[in-house]
């Protein structure tokens, strides 16, 4: 056994599939596995969170509660989740009262790994969260993240003053975030070799296939001492997915950091789920895959939401539009401060781009959205964002700019808020997990509560 054995989390049951077939997988198409999974002796199996809990209530007529309770029921290995800050898994920012209620409810049900991210790296939006998950009783790892991104103003250096700030607040671990695969193997060596001397916590890195980068990227972050890679198996991994688990395993055995896992063991599982794959390509007519793309280093986008956006302009008869709208990208990310592009501002910054094209004129109709990120009411933009910018072309009043970019909203409902909002409609007696399911997603939540009767929830309006 190596000394120093690279730990590996496999993304399989939630990146994976998020990234190409749309977060479609569903419990039915895990639990077979999920013993198998158990036994290989993975870091954590990232199986909740990010888009999985839209996905349950909104497509796959799921409980996203009860797909964790049946998780960690059948699996040992810790149960790692994705969570966006004081945006939890929603596109708002909510009160600090329903994220520590959110945080705790996911603990209780098993979350053993909070993976916790700010769209905008700013440090105030993942405070709440992060002190909620470090109180939880179970004692879940807490890992911060840097939102890796490439702009005009951010370095390696400004990334690990990020990192060592999580590292003061508590967090248990370092996660360099890369969601649209634009860490370049060079680039993340230095990365890596400046945060493992900055930092004494474990160092994570999370990368997508996107550029074509990602094994190479994690072979030069493993030589400069990275702790822990994220990976999928082989019929979840590549294109827009992470680097292939069994890959990686192959690339290091006998060598200084031998993961120490067995690829072989991993074989038989990886053939399940290119069954699955198929399967969910098939019922939900997906695409399934998606081509390396290099330019993505200009445009940015994460490689889920690429289809979304060519698809929205298939819709509008826009097809050829497209690659206008990979060239306007870049343009309004910089008009709005250069942003990392991650949900919710990579839905936010693609959604304007996407009208801009669409419309021929630029700025002619701007989402509401939009002006907020713009504005401050997300956080503060990695560059102040032009005055004249925010008033004359967005028509946003000076006085509605936060000019600190407090993350405070005295607007924001609290828990209270959603429950009695919740009775109001006809459920008399909401677990706080139904309050909570409202809080993030009402419309889908509510549709999803009707069809599903539940004793403790009883729809009595008709």
């Amino acid at each position: 056994m190596a000394k120093n054995p690279v730990k590996i989390t496999e993304t399989v049951l939630r990146d994976g599939h998020q990234s190409l077939v749309a977060t479609r997988m569903r419990i039915s198409d895990m639990l077979p596995q999920l013993a198998a999974l158990d036994a290989i002796g993975y870091n954590a199996l990232e199986a909740w969170g990010g888009a999985t809990f839209d996905t349950c209530l909104r497509f796959l007529n799921e409980d996203p509660w009860e797909r964790l309770d049946i998780l960690k029921k059948n699996l040992k290995t810790p149960i790692q989740m994705l969570l966006r800050g004081q945006n939890l898994l929603g596109y708002n920012h909510y009160s600090n009262d329903v994220v520590e209620k959110f945080v705790q409810k996911a603990s209780a049900h098993g979350v053993g790994v909070f993976r916790i991210f700010d769209a905008l790296n700013d440090i105030r939006n993942l405070r709440v969260a992060i002190d909620s998950a470090l109180k939880c009783p179970e004692k879940p790892h807490v890992q911060g993240c840097l939102v890796y991104t490439i702009s005009p103003v951010h370095t390696n250096e400004s990334f690990v003053e990020l990192a060592v700030e999580l590292e003061k607040m508590g967090c248990h671990s370092v996660c360099i975030k890369d969601m649209s695969g634009l860490l370049k193997p060079y680039v993340a060596e230095d990365l890596v070799k400046k945060l493992k001397a900055a930092v004494k916590i474990p160092i994570e890195l999370h990368t997508h296939c996107t550029s074509g980068f990602g094994h190479a990227t994690y072979l030069k972050a493993i030589e400069a001492g990275v702790d822990i890679i994220d990976t999928a198996l082989a019929p979840f991994s590549s294109d827009t997915s992470q680097p292939c688990t069994e890959t990686m395993v192959a690339m290091l055995e006998g060598e200084e950091r031998d993961t120490g896992l067995d690829r072989q063991a991993m074989t038989p599982i990886s053939k399940y789920f290119l069954k699955v794959k198929q399967d969910l390509i098939k019922t939900f007519n997906l695409k399934g895959y998606f081509d390396v793309n290099p330019n993505v280093l200009d445009f940015q986008i994460p490689g889920g939401m690429l289809s979304n956006l060519a698809n929205q302009l298939k819709e509008a008869g826009m097809e050829d539009k497209y690659q206008d709208l990979l060239d306007e990208m870049p343009r309004v990310r910089k008009d709005v401060g250069y942003p990392p592009l991650v949900t919710p501002s990579s839905q936010i910054v693609g959604t304007m781009a996407t009208f801009n094209v669409m419309s021929g004129q630029r700025y002619k109709m701007v989402p509401n959205e939009f002006k907020d990120l713009a504005r401050g009411k997300f956080g503060r933009t990695p560059v102040e964002v032009d005055r004249k910018f925010l008033t004359d072309t967005l028509g946003i009043a000076p006085e509605d700019i936060i000019e600190d970019c407090s993350i405070e909203d005295a607007k924001a409902k609290t828990f209270a808020d959603f429950k009695e909002e919740l009775k109001g409609k006809g459920y008399l007696n909401p677990t706080d997990e139904d309050v909570l399911s409202y809080a993030l997603f009402p419309q889908v939540a509510e549709e999803f509560f009707k069809a599903h009767y539940k004793p403790i929830t009883a729809y009595v309006k008709e």
